[in-house]
């Protein structure tokens, strides 16, 4: 996988910086934007900045590079999907908790309308 999702020479790295680190920034972000009741979409300038800031972490403490169009995007893609994941994980808790009489959660990223 190495040179397909990312460029140093430890699997590990990746795991640390995209998926832990950024991972963690995403999921606050997509939290941040629904606790605010803003719409999906608006994660995705968001999102496209956290990315940046991965890629920058990989160029800065590990030797990677910067401005790389493929990894740029591989790290955005990751972010962006679990940014949307805490987006909708938080949007099904505000949704069941706000509107309880009327919605019940019927998963952890979906909810539905209560039986009368």
């Amino acid at each position: 996988m190495q040179g397909i999702l990312y460029e140093e020479h430890s699997a590990w790295l990746f795991l640390l910086v995209t998926l832990i680190m950024g991972g963690a920034a995403a999921w606050a972000s997509g939290r941040a934007i629904a606790l605010t009741w803003r719409p999906f979409w608006q994660l995705f300038p968001t999102l496209a900045a956290v990315g940046f800031a991965v890629r920058f972490i990989h160029f800065s403490c590990f030797g990677g590079t910067l401005l790389t169009l493929h990894f740029y995007l591989v790290d955005t893609a990751i972010v962006t999907v679990i940014g949307l994941l805490g987006w909708r994980y938080t949007r099904t808790t505000q949704m069941t908790t706000q509107y309880a009489w009327l919605y019940e959660r019927s998963g952890p990223l979906t909810w539905r309308s209560r039986a009368s």
